[in-house]
């Protein structure tokens, strides 16, 4: 999707969006729910790789404007874990976000010189001795 966004923004544009990402990894069972795939859990990206896709795109300016945990209720964990994988899961330090990202694209043209004058210097002309 981030390809499609380098591909129409014009030079120098910039774009905002918003994401569910992880850190660290889901359990397997959250990972496989039905339920969690729905609510974009269970596919999401690390955030780190999230960002490191925006930043291999050549995109500039990367800013993570906002950061929200989301918090997944005990009652529906609990349709997928086992009080001891809960206790194991809250302990882990892995976490679901809802971000904010923002990042512009460079002003510089990023299309091939095709001015006359570099066409021109590719050519051969009557004074060349190549034709």
């Amino acid at each position: 999707a981030f390809s499609e966004v380098m591909r129409v923004l014009r030079p120098g544009g910039h774009f905002s969006i918003s994401d569910v990402v992880l850190v660290g990894e889901l359990p397997e069972a959250i990972r496989e729910a039905a339920e969690m795939y729905a609510g974009c859990v269970s596919g999401a990206l690390q955030e780190s790789e999230y960002l490191g896709i925006i930043h291999e795109l050549g995109f500039e300016q990367v800013t993570v404007q906002k950061r929200k945990a989301i918090v997944v209720p005990d009652d529906i964990l609990s349709n997928y874990l086992d009080p001891a994988a809960m206790e194991q899961y809250r302990a882990s330090g892995t976490g679901i976000f809802s971000i904010t990202v923002s990042a512009s694209k460079s002003a510089a043209p990023t299309r091939p010189d095709t001015h006359k004058s570099a066409l021109k210097a590719a050519c051969c002309g009557p004074e060349s001795t190549c034709c």
